[in-house]
Order: structure tokens, then sequence, then C-alpha cells
């Protein structure tokens, strides 16, 4: 296929690598579009196994079993959808000619938080908070005395706040460590030690990479979070005009370091005047999951039509909108909802979003209720009040 070909989507396999509520989304999208879908997760049942045409469950850090399943389904663009990935495995297909969105060098990447820093710092010499590396308790302690308190604690290697914490006072080092690395994922010991930055807001930029038409932004998305899981957004996060340009250079560059196509989540503290880099996904973002109730095109669609070269044109903000996050608070399996016809009773505009996972855990997302309305404080308002009212009943 040539570079700025749009390929025929009834043509076309995607096979998903990671199979949870954003690659569900991403699924139905593609589905949409004559799209045929392979879903891959560790555990069966997975929400986008629901709906993808096939299903492989597996180990997706098992290098064998990545390359085993890719070269049997052969398909069009490898996509991945979390970064619990053998990636190094990635680099090696890729180089063999298969297709990873957006790149495998991009994923490998943004697979843990050393790497993706140090691009965005030392490479592209952009603002971040300050940092350092640790990977034994002694050197966390010195990172500690290095950057000064508070500080933010961060495994390299994690997703949705597991392993993160806020350090204010000395005795509560060396349970952040423990912390860490208890919510490290796969095998690394090695954390990140940030500066606290005094922002604003922290916001999402919705970034699209295209063929044929450049680099395309969604509104900046503001978003709220606990223990480094996100618990609610909204869109838009209103920033001055010279704010948002700075936000948008910032996110090109990074994503134009990366490559490839596809939509990325950047991450940016906004403080005063000033930008400072967070993180990337380069995927759709949880905090994005708000625009399937803001945008004319949510997140997920805006990613699959950037994959296969399929025209965007303008991305427009249909109203303000918010999204809250419903939780599980305890752990169990089959989980039922209580409380969805109160929750669509709150406003006309409200949407309940489930994510189909087969199981829970305390604190663990289950869905989210999104809504727009005239402003963003209407929309954050319902949204939040309607997430209240469902709860998660499991055996």
């Amino acid at each position: 296929m040539q570079l700025g070909t749009a390929l025929t989507p009834s043509a076309t396999r995607i096979l998903l690598l990671g199979s949870g509520e954003l690659g569900r989304e991403v699924t139905l999208e593609a589905m949409r579009l004559g799209v045929e879908v392979v879903a891959c997760d560790r555990y069966d049942n997975a929400p986008a196994m629901q709906f993808a045409h096939r299903k492989h469950v597996f180990d997706m850090q098992d290098a064998a079993a990545v390359r085993r399943v890719i070269e049997a389904e052969k398909p069009d663009f490898i996509v991945p959808e979390i970064e619990a990935i053998a990636t190094a495995t990635l680099v090696e297909l890729e180089a063999e000619g298969w297709h990873v969105v957006p790149t495998a060098r991009a994923t490998q990447l943004t697979m843990d938080r050393e790497g993706i820093r140090r691009l965005a710092a030392e490479e592209l010499g952009l603002p971040t908070s300050p940092y350092r590396f640790a990977e034994t308790l002694e050197g966390f302690r010195q990172a500690i005395a290095q950057i000064g308190l508070p500080a933010v604690v961060k495994p390299v290697m994690s997703s949705s706040g597991k392993g993160q914490s806020t350090v204010r006072t000395e005795d509560q080092i060396d349970a952040a460590w423990a912390y860490a690395i208890e919510g490290s994922r796969g095998r690394s010991t090695r954390v990140i030690v940030e500066g606290f930055v005094p922002f604003d807001t922290e916001i999402t930029l919705l970034t699209v990479r295209t063929v044929n038409e450049g680099t395309l932004f969604c509104p900046p998305i503001g978003h709220l979070q606990q223990s480094g899981d996100y618990v609610e957004s909204w869109q838009p996060e209103p920033l001055k005009p010279a704010v948002l340009k700075k936000a948008q250079d910032m996110a090109e560059a990074v994503t134009n370091a990366l490559g490839g196509r596809g939509l990325f989540g950047v991450e940016l503290f906004i403080a005063g005047d000033e930008v400072l880099f967070s993180e990337v996904s380069p995927r759709p973002h949880d905090t994005g999951m708000v625009t399937m109730a803001s945008q004319d095109m949510s997140e997920f669609e805006l990613h699959v039509r950037a994959i296969l070269a399929l025209p965007i044109g303008a991305i427009d903000q249909r109203a303000p909108g918010a999204s809250a996050v419903i939780r599980a608070t305890t752990a169990g399996t089959n989980p039922r909802f209580d409380g969805i016809d109160q929750a669509l009773a709150v406003d006309p505009r409200v949407h309940v979003r489930l994510f189909g996972k087969p199981d829970t855990r305390p604190g663990r997302r289950m869905g989210t209720a999104i809504c727009h309305a005239e402003t963003t404080a209407v929309a954050r308002e319902l949204a939040k009040v309607a997430a209240s009212r469902v709860s998660v009943v499991v055996d």
C-alpha cells in the first residue's frame, strides 16, 4: 500500500493488542466501516472481544505468543491498546514489514515513563517537571533528596495510576517505594521521582497524525485524577490563545518525534502562561471518552479514520461535554448495575457507557456517564450526579 493511499475498509484487518474499554470503542468504530477486527488480551471475554470477529487469549508480554498470533492472523495493522506488550518483538516485526500503529518505536518509548520523558526533555528540550530515576530503595531516597518534597512517585511501567503516590513528608518515603514496586507492571523495579508541579490545570490534548491532512487537534480536555487515575474529564478546558498554541506546538513536536499515524493523548500541565509536558499515550486516552458526547467524531472514530487514511476534515465540537467514571467498590464476578434508570433520568443529554468487564476489584473503572450541555460546568455536574446513581453489584 502506498503511504498516502486509503485502504478499502472491507479489505482491511486490524489486530488489537489489548481489548479493554478503549479497544472496545475502537473495535466498534472500525466495524462500522467494514473493518475486520481481531481482539487479543490476557483474559477471556475482555470488552473488545465481545464484539470483535475473532479473539485470542494470551500473555502479550510473551514474545513468541505475540509473533505466533500476528503471523497467523496477518493483519494490515497491529494496534496496541495497552502498554504491557512485548515491544521488542513489535520492533522486529515492523522491520520485517508489519505495520504497527502508530509505530513500534512509539509503542516501545511510551511503554515506560523513562523512555518518553528522556525523549521529551533531553532530546526535544521540552519543559517538564524536574525528575530522577531510581531502581533501589537507597537510590530512591537519594532521588527524593535531590528533587525535594513534595514529590510525585510513579513506577516507570504502570497504568491507570497503579503505584503512584505523592510523598509530602520523610516518613512516607519507604512506603511510597513499596507501593510503587507493588504497582509496577512486569518485572521492573525502576521508578521516576518528579518534582511536584503547582499547576492550574492538567489537560489532555488529543492530537491526530494523518497521512494526508497533517496534524489535527481536538479542543483541550481538562481532567481530575485521584491517585493518578482519571475520575472526571470535561471539554473544552478554556486556555488563553497563546497558551493553547504552546500546547499544540509541544504536542506536535512529541508526536512528530514518535511518528506514524493515529490519535495520541498528550498530557500537559498548565501553570499560568507556562506549559509543561507530562506524558503521552500513542492511542485513544481514557479522559477522551468525553468526546463521545462532545464531538461530532469521537476520539475513537478519529483514530480509526487516521489509521485507514480516510478523510477527517474539521474536528467539530457540538457542545461542551463531560464524563464521570463509574467504579466498583468490591471484588467479584458477573457485575450487574443498579440505578441506570435513575442516572438517565438526570437529564435527556446524559448517556451511560458500561465497559463490559467480566469481573471487578475495588476502584476498577466499570463505566462512565457522559453528557453534553450548554456549559462545561453544567455538563460536569450532570455527569457526576448520573455516575453517582449507578452502583456495581457482584456475586
